[in-house]
């Protein structure tokens, strides 16, 4: 499976795609996800924010977001939205996707980045752990939380 992962600016056809699939989801488990008064998708453009789209060959395979949160000195930033389709879970392409924008969250500077999931999603719950971000009480001031999800935290 030759996966590519690349910047595509959020508004295109592909990360809007992997956006609307993830909500999608998330309205699924949870039902009404909407945390649109929390999280502008604006905040996932640069030159701060960015939006990684992963293809199997010229097909969406997936995506990742990432956007500052919390006061700027603290150089903290928050992943948003990581989904992979279905028919290529548990093959890498996470894994892929986290090592991506981990990598770019370093080339802008962030010294910290965030993220949560919820009860509905052990997958994820499993996943973060296991690729070394760890368990935190919660997000630095000023961030918005969602009540009951767990929140996980990666020092850069």
């Amino acid at each position: 499976m030759p996966i590519t992962i690349n910047d595509e600016p959020v508004g295109a056809s592909g990360s809007m795609s992997v956006i609307y699939a993830a909500v999608d989801e998330l309205e699924r488990r949870y039902g009404n996800a909407d945390d649109a008064p929390h999280l502008s998708y604006d905040e996932l453009r640069p030159p701060r924010g960015l939006f990684l789209v992963a293809r199997d060959g010229g097909d969406l395979a997936g995506g990742v977001g990432l956007r500052p949160i919390a006061d700027p000195a603290l150089n903290a930033g928050e992943i948003k939205r990581l989904w992979v389709r279905p028919d290529l879970r548990r093959l890498g392409v996470a894994r892929a996707l986290m090592d991506a924008v981990v990598e770019r969250a370093r080339e802008l500077g962030y010294e910290r980045l965030y993220l949560e999931t919820g009860p509905a999603q052990p997958e994820a719950l499993a996943f973060y752990p296991r690729i070394g971000w760890a368990s935190v009480e919660d997000f630095p001031p000023g961030a918005f939380t969602h009540p009951g999800a767990s929140r996980f935290a990666l020092s850069l």
